[in-house]
């Protein structure tokens, strides 16, 4: 047993079960939802890598084993962050920056030695690296590694990140941080022995993992016992689950009941929001990780920013008196320590909410089945509900109050308010295409036709939106501004009071504004 578990033994904890392994080739975008998404549930998928590139290109002769030598010769310049497995810094790793080549040669090196296997992580002359949060498919864009499982592609942050940055503010924007990242798309590789500390994702977004080669322990946590991990003070987590963990600390974390599982080669692992969980690389590993949100966990986001808000604010509550601008700085702490801000995430559910009008919108432009045309719908209408369930959650938050929305600089406030604007944008029509390639592709129910692809989004288009067709009176009502959630709201009421009453020359039947919101 200790050998199947590369020498870790049996996790110190209790085991309830494991987690579900299914063949990803049978199941349907629609099941797929139902079973996993919406529960929030993890689940081991097979079958879905057959084709990728990565799965020879990556692999030595034996189709086990990395082929390092390959990442030297073709992306040995790149720079990437590499955790020590062996120094805590804070709750993470310690960190820090080589090329590819230079952990491609340590690597090799650590492989050559006889007695690597029986290092351990209180050997203080050694050290264990783990290359984490490659951006591979911003780097190189034309290497086509891996094509996105179609479970995963409706991912709002990536597609959103394509073409926007995630902060407008100038004094965010230019800082060279991780807050500021192009994407949520990473490469992974390390040796046997490498790991990750026990954490949640970040933004609270699902996460998927696909194994390129070598074989991953996981293990989860749900996240109705996740308070369980925390010390008294709900201000610091487990940070490995093999330590000696502190009852006196951590007094709840023996109660825990935990899920596992041994994800093998060419298997990809949907992690859902909120659960905790701790991996441990049991092989030499290559993966592929995304994180990703949309729909079903906006809500997770939204709670997570404001939990973490009430945090910073209450962290300098002190020196609000003496602060000409407390709002904004509370803002500034909030997209530092969380990655996005109140008003990040204002600007973009505004133009995911948009988006998915115009989408509905041009519905009326489609022909086929009313099925055909009510599974579209159906998407956009469920996006839109579960935007409005979270923008009304935002409605009573002090930030977005007149008096605080002075703090927001005037990037922000225009980026979310200005409608007419935001329609002028070449990077909001790039969302927008690229949310309607996204629904295109999804179990391939809708037609792939590449000039009706690129005809609905052309400039033509987006002038038309703004003189004429109808669109105007389907998305605004009295005024193209959206000054906070509130306006967001009624924005999401008037187009639904237009859809159900047969606008644009097409009628929906009523069950479909039944969408139950997907709320934590």
């Amino acid at each position: 047993m200790e050998e199947e578990m590369g020498g870790l033994g049996r996790p110190p904890v209790m085991i309830g079960g494991e987690v579900e392994r299914v063949d990803g080739r049978a199941l349907r975008y629609e099941e797929f939802v139902e079973r996993y998404l919406m529960p929030n549930r993890p689940v081991l998928l097979t079958g879905l890598m057959d084709v990728w590139r990565a799965a020879t290109d990556w692999l030595a002769p034996d189709g086990r084993a990395p082929n390092l030598p390959f990442f030297a010769a073709h992306f040995g310049d790149s720079v990437v962050q590499v955790a020590d497995c062996f120094k805590r810094e804070f709750t993470d790793q310690k960190r820090r920056e080589m090329t590819v080549a230079e952990f491609v040669s340590y690597w090799l090196k650590l492989s050559s030695r006889k007695d690597s296997s029986v290092l351990r992580c209180n050997d203080d002359d050694e050290s264990l690296l783990y290359l984490k949060d490659w951006h591979f498919f911003k780097e190189y864009p034309d290497y086509v590694a891996y094509r996105t499982p179609p479970f995963f592609t409706d991912d709002w942050l990536n597609l959103y990140l394509d073409s926007h940055l995630i902060h407008r503010d100038s004094d965010i924007h230019r800082d060279k941080n991780e807050i500021n990242c192009a994407d949520y798309r990473f490469v992974y590789m390390g040796p046997k022995g490498t790991w990750t500390p026990l954490h949640a994702d970040v933004f609270r977004s699902y996460s998927w993992s696909a194994n390129v080669c070598g074989r991953k322990l996981w293990l989860f946590l749900p996240p109705c016992q996740c308070h369980l991990v925390f010390d008294r003070n709900f201000r610091s987590s487990v940070y490995n689950v093999y330590d000696d963990v502190s009852e006196a600390q951590f007094p709840g974390f023996k109660k825990t009941i935990w899920l596992k599982c041994t994800q093998e080669q060419n298997e990809v692992i949907f992690v859902p929001s909120g659960w905790y969980h701790q991996v441990h690389n049991l092989e030499d590993t290559i993966s592929i990780n995304h994180n990703w949100f949309n729909t079903y966990n906006l809500s997770w986001v939204w709670g997570l920013l404001l939990r973490d808000y009430n945090v910073a604010k209450e962290y300098i509550e002190d020196i609000r008196d003496i602060c000409d601008d407390f709002e904004g700085l509370c803002q500034r702490n909030l997209a530092a320590n969380t990655g996005m801000n109140f008003y990040d995430f204002m600007i973009f559910i505004t133009r995911f909410t948009l988006g998915n009008m115009i989408l509905l919108f041009h519905l009326r432009h489609e022909e086929g089945s009313i099925n055909n045309l009510l599974t579209k719908s159906r998407y956009f209408i469920t996006n839109l509900m579960s935007i409005r369930a979270v923008a009304s959650k935002m409605k009573t938050v002090g930030a977005f109050a007149e008096e605080n929305l002075k703090s927001c600089s005037v990037e922000n406030h225009t980026a979310f308010s200005d409608v007419q604007k935001i329609f002028e944008e070449p990077e909001f029509h790039d969302l927008c295409s690229a949310l309607k390639r996204t629904y295109e592709s999804i179990d391939n129910q809708w037609e792939q036709d590449p000039q009706t692809r690129t005809a609905l989004f052309c400039q033509d288009c987006f002038k038309c939106l703004k003189t004429g067709s109808g669109f105007l009176d389907f998305v605004i009502s009295p005024t193209s501004k959206v000054c906070g959630p509130e306006d967001l709201v009624s924005l999401i009421d008037h187009a639904m009071e237009k859809t159900k009453s047969g606008c644009c020359n097409f009628s929906f039947p009523s069950e479909l504004f039944e969408v139950e919101p997907f709320v934590v």
